[in-house]
């Protein structure tokens, strides 16, 4: 149960209930929309980690989804498998990631990008030996894209779990 009431659509700005539209009334926003500006901002950076970026939406996801787990946000854990079913991640990767370096799903790309995003999460900042693993594997562009978006969800993770964002049903969020 949220910590505090959601946002009523109703009475936000006509700007703020444009987003809210766009995002399907999710929960998450509309907690999120009791600051409008920070709101608007929060899902213009989102919305470029999600359809701008050069790198692999698989390994975006992947890393995302990682990120949830770690932070222990079940509401971000959910949302992003269904996200990452949609751009390829196989039912077989998202079952794997709670022990990934066991599995064997997972290419060279995906598991040094897996590797970057526990260091990150878990410490505060990867090794050189993870960090160059990764690097010799992105270009620039996408490594930086890749730090953004774990970073991006850790503080969405907490977030989520500092307000108590309830889950939505799947037929409210499909």
């Amino acid at each position: 149960m949220a910590r505090i009431e959601y946002a009523d659509p109703a009475k936000a700005n006509d700007r703020t209930r444009e987003i809210l539209g766009k995002n399907r009334n999710a929960n998450i926003f509309r907690m999120m929309s009791h600051s409008p500006s920070y709101f608007e901002q929060y899902c213009r950076l989102g919305g470029a980690i999600r359809h701008k970026g050069e790198l692999d939406p698989v390994v975006r996801e992947l890393a995302i989804t990682r990120t949830g787990i770690l932070c222990e946000a079940p509401y971000e854990i959910v949302a992003h498998k269904r996200i990452g079913k949609g751009v390829g991640v196989t039912d077989e990767q998202n079952a794997a990631l709670e022990d990934w370096t066991t599995a064997t799903c997972f290419n060279d790309v995906q598991r040094a990008a897996l590797a970057f995003t526990d260091e990150i999460v878990r410490l505060r900042r990867p090794t050189d030996a993870t960090f160059n693993a990764i690097a010799a594997k992105l270009t620039p562009r996408a490594l930086i894209e890749l730090q953004l978006s774990v970073g991006f969800y850790i503080m969405t993770s907490k977030f989520l779990e500092t307000f108590g964002i309830d889950l939505q049903p799947v037929s409210e969020v499909v």
